[in-house]
């Protein structure tokens, strides 16, 4: 594999470090050609879909890419921003607040987001943060529970960059952050002003992206940290088990995924009496496709339809203060050893050592 042209190297240049800030990815528009481009990365991710792959690309190629490109597309369309997409305009806010909120710490460091499916690439920032002398990168994916199909994709997408680059950066990565009690707490805080604003609900249903059920006895463990991280915020909230319910979402195909399910529970729910129920989604870091069109409108409707009264949406943790603090605290953590600090200004120094001076002299 040959690799990447790359600026010829400088002895003695300053370190320099950058955070890189993955999601998901998304669509360039909500049109059938783009969300086609996309869900044929997306799909034919072998992380993602654990099918042997000439089977596998056939119904890909021979089915799914016929029929659902325009359907995603409609939903997409209910979500978009004037902006852009919802998850891209969210994790740009994000990536900027960040490099903002760690500045004011006094880090110098360079903030960039990237999307493992779609744009921008994680090998195309990367290799710009190379152009530009970054010599350290800490990765960081935005989700919060670890999942083979999410966070170690993101990692292999880095690996095959790496392959293809000659004079490498230092690399770190965070792998997950489901029972930090920063997130827990931005989360919990989340749930408390929609209480103080709209009343407190029958249930707290959490509603985590799904997963097939093999993955859980092939050792993945997405399931126990989402498990972990809803009995943590009922614990934050002061919940009782009867309270809260975990469940799951975006199921695909005809194979058993985790369970229970989330719009089937919504209306079983509801069917025996449930009037009253508020949704969170604490395993997205931001606003999708995922959260605004699947749950706040079509499990609302399916809970009113099935005779309950009143659904609320929390939305995700996005760009608020809180969470924004948090991923600060997070990324902190895991740049000690490294030489961010802003040293002080010489300027500064300079005047400080002849202030110094000054006052010894009239002493």
């Amino acid at each position: 594999m040959p690799y990447r042209a790359e600026a010829s190297f400088s002895h003695g240049s300053a370190a320099k470090t950058a955070l890189l800030f993955c999601n998901l990815g998304t669509p360039d528009a909500p049109t059938a050609a783009a969300t086609r481009r996309y869900l044929a990365q997306f799909l034919s991710d072998p992380r993602v879909v654990e099918i042997p792959k000439l089977v596998w690309q056939l119904i890909l190629h021979g089915i799914i890419l016929r029929v659902r490109p325009a359907k995603s597309a409609a939903k997409y369309a209910t979500v978009w921003m004037p902006e852009g997409s919802p998850l891209k305009v969210w994790t740009e806010r994000q990536a900027k607040l960040l490099q903002g909120y760690l500045g004011e710490r006094g880090h110098r460091i360079s903030v960039r987001y990237a999307m493992r499916y779609g744009a921008p690439a994680i090998a195309d920032v990367l290799s710009e943060l190379r152009s530009e002398g970054v010599s350290r990168v800490l990765v960081l994916p935005a989700y919060p529970q670890y999942c083979a199909a999410t966070t170690a994709s993101v990692i292999d997408d880095v690996a095959r960059w790496s392959l293809q680059t000659r004079h490498l950066p230092e690399l770190r990565f965070i792998n997950r952050y489901h029972d930090d009690p920063g997130y827990i707490q931005a989360l919990a805080a989340s749930v408390k002003a929609h209480w103080a604003a709209n009343g407190r609900p029958e249930l707290l249903m959490m509603s985590f992206h799904g997963m097939p059920a093999r993955t859980l006895a092939l050792g993945d463990p997405y399931h126990c940290e989402c498990l972990k991280t809803g009995r943590l915020l009922a614990e934050a909230l002061g919940l009782s088990q009867e309270q809260y319910l975990v469940t799951f979402q975006s199921r695909f195909g005809k194979a058993r995924w985790l369970e229970p399910y989330t719009e089937p529970t919504l209306k079983a729910r509801a069917a025996a009496g449930l009037k009253k129920v508020d949704l969170i989604c604490p395993g997205f870091s931001a606003d999708c496709l995922e959260t605004l069109e699947e749950i706040a409108q079509e499990a609302r409707d399916a809970f009113l339809s099935a005779g309950g009264h009143d659904f609320a949406y929390i939305p995700c943790l996005n760009d608020s203060p809180a969470g924004m603090s948090m991923l600060a605290d997070l990324a902190e953590r895991h740049l000690q050893g490294w030489p961010t600090r802003q040293p002080a200004d010489a300027d500064v120094l300079a005047r400080q050592r002849e202030a110094a001076l000054a006052a010894g002299a009239k002493d």
